[in-house]
């Protein structure tokens, strides 16, 4: 049984900083994987925002994310992270952690295998 969970979510001023956690469990890491962060606001679509392939290569983010935020894991903690600093008002969402097998297909890549259940990152 795959599960993502995610931490780490809050409220927090414009130009603040927050860190999010993913555990990922149940998830036999084979082969390569790609693993990420997707958000969704209210009466938005949802986005990518950064993405990596197994091993911390092949890393994308959504480019108004590119310099303030950073993704990295941590595979003996099987904990997926997304470092964020500078935060604006429009960065407000839901934030979701996704890992599926394989390469990234896209980039964006939103459709993940398994997800979380999401953690409200709310920026005023």
């Amino acid at each position: 049984h795959v599960q993502l969970v995610e931490s780490g979510g809050g409220s927090v001023q414009a130009r603040g900083s927050r860190t999010l956690s993913c555990v990922v469990s149940g998830y036999t890491y084979s082969d390569g994987y790609c693993l990420g962060w997707f958000r969704q606001a209210p009466d938005k679509e949802r986005e990518g925002v950064a993405q990596m392939y197994s091993g911390e290569s092949s890393i994308y983010y959504l480019d108004s994310v590119k310099g303030r935020f950073t993704i990295s894991h941590d595979y003996a903690k099987r904990t997926l992270y997304l470092q964020m600093n500078s935060l604006k008002p429009e960065d407000t969402a839901m934030y979701y952690c996704g890992i599926s097998p394989g390469s990234c297909p896209a980039r964006p890549f939103i459709n993940f295998g398994y997800w979380g259940q999401g953690t409200q990152v709310t920026v005023s």
